[in-house]
């Protein structure tokens, strides 16, 4: 076992380990940020004349249906490579983060051809406030994903190179931890940025 990895494994005097203690305190952090954004959007939505919701058709209803199916599908990935590691299988570990990495990377692809239909409709960062919601919320999200691509790139590239075991993969728990934290926002964006619009 490395030393990091030993590290990331240490007890604190809650029982909990460091790792799982700092995520979590990071997911924390991450709630409020969402949380404050997410509910500022809908109290200026009920209330405010200035909140023009675009109608359902420009939205891009199917595209972010599809995106929404994507990050569920990673999520479902990254429990089989952590329960692959759990079982000291790297090679099948290995497949599956691959495809949590290639889900991250088709969310990214289709947001930006999302995004680039969207300016041609009009509705820009700009545009009101509805937009200035709208891709600030997204491109939050998207700066997360993206984070979360190099996060797993990072965990592949260890556990390929032999640094996890069945006794010692608290790093692929944590990054897991993340990466459907990153998911569950996706899950709430999605209805009331795509489908409340009426």
């Amino acid at each position: 076992m490395s030393t990091a990895v030993a590290h990331v494994e240490t007890e604190t005097n809650t029982g909990i380990p460091n790792g799982k203690l700092g995520i979590w305190m990071f997911l924390a952090s991450e709630v409020m940020l969402f949380g404050g954004l997410i509910s500022a959007y809908i109290i200026l939505r009920s209330g405010s004349p200035e909140m023009i919701i675009p109608p359902r058709e420009m939205m891009g209803v199917p595209l972010a249906t599809f995106n929404t199916f994507v990050l569920i599908f990673s999520s479902v990935m990254m429990v089989l490579a952590l329960a692959a590691i759990q079982e000291g299988d790297v090679p099948r570990f290995g497949r599956y983060l691959g495809l949590v990495i290639a889900c991250g990377f088709t969310f990214l692809f289709v947001k930006a051809y999302e995004y680039h239909h969207k300016w041609e409709e009009g509705i820009t960062i700009s545009s009101n406030l509805f937009g200035s919601f709208y891709y600030t919320l997204t491109g939050l999200h998207c700066l997360h994903v993206i984070g979360g691509i190099i996060l797993m790139v990072y965990i592949l590239r260890c556990g390929l190179r032999g640094e996890y075991t069945p006794t010692s993969h608290g790093r692929v728990e944590y990054a897991g931890l993340y990466w459907h934290f990153v998911d569950l926002v996706w899950v709430i964006l999605f209805p009331i940025l795509y489908l409340l619009n009426t």
